[in-house]
């Protein structure tokens, strides 16, 4: 697979191997990547829009930290994960709706499993805030932010505690997933995702983005291992086969869904804000 089939423009540079538990460089910082799938999920969910929405979002697209011509992304740790099964079995139906009743119930074991619902849901609010407010800069980094940490948790590697396939024997299995492979599916990443909807309950919504993201959890395991099967390291015939065989349901289930998630967000905090005529 060569450059143009790994990615068509500077935006899809060869990722560095940072894996899920997010090693420190020297400096302190995780090595600087170009997230792909944040970058083609926010564009995407820009089209999703109501037109008396969509157009401010386009006139002002560049200037969203991960759409300029020099992107930024949100730091990356472990605080964006979510490893529900580490506390409970699918589907999750007794799991406490806030932080702090998670925190109460689960004790010890709660710790290091992640902020990625609460994440959103504090988002979520500044955007509220920023909308109410008008502040065009802050409407576009909390729109940024939001888009990231949908696309963060419709990928199902973030809610499991074999997020590294450590259970499996697919060590490594986050940054080749996560990372590589939106690099790798190239022009084919385009996505089509439905329009945005109004959410009556934006914050129990996180819930359900979740349980859509982790029935797909077994299939990502079987069908990455079947691309390695045979290949004796993780190449470029590995990546074309992963891309095969993982591309739909990444670019229809995951990505395209986390699109009109980011759009659905958008579209309810600018309701909820009264609508206000963003320029």
């Amino acid at each position: 697979m060569n450059g143009s089939r790994i990615a068509g423009s500077a935006l899809a540079l060869a990722l560095a191997g940072a894996g899920p538990a997010w090693p420190q460089s020297p400096e302190g910082s995780r090595e600087r990547t170009i997230e792909l799938a944040h970058q083609v999920t926010v564009a995407a969910a820009i089209d999703t829009l109501p037109k008396q929405l969509k157009g401010f979002y386009k006139d002002h697209r560049g200037e969203m930290p991960s759409l300029a011509l020099e992107p930024e992304f949100p730091a990356r740790g472990p605080e964006r994960r979510f490893l529900v099964d580490r506390l409970l079995p699918f589907p999750f139906s007794d799991l406490p709706r806030s932080e702090a009743a998670l925190q109460a119930r689960y004790g010890e074991k709660a710790k290091g499993v992640g902020r990625l619902p609460w994440l959103v849901q504090e988002t979520y609010d500044r955007l509220v805030d920023a909308m109410k407010a008008g502040d065009k800069q802050k409407i576009l980094a909390e729109s940024d932010v939001l888009g990231g940490l949908i696309v963060d948790l419709r990928s199902p590697l973030n809610l499991t505690d074999n997020y590294d396939g450590q259970k499996t024997g697919q060590h490594g299995l986050w940054v080749r997933i996560v990372e590589k492979l939106p690099q790798a599916l190239g022009k084919n990443l385009k996505l089509s995702p439905d329009a945005a909807n109004y959410l009556d309950d934006p914050k129990e919504y996180v819930f359900s983005i979740m349980l859509g993201s982790y029935v797909w959890l077994d299939n990502i395991l079987y069908l990455e291992e079947l691309a390695h099967r045979g290949k004796a390291g993780y190449g470029d015939p590995y990546f074309e086969d992963l891309a095969r065989k993982l591309g739909p349901i990444v670019r229809e289930q995951l990505l395209a869904k986390a699109a009109e998630d980011a759009g659905s967000y958008w579209y309810t905090a600018w309701t909820v804000a009264g609508r206000p005529e963003l320029k």
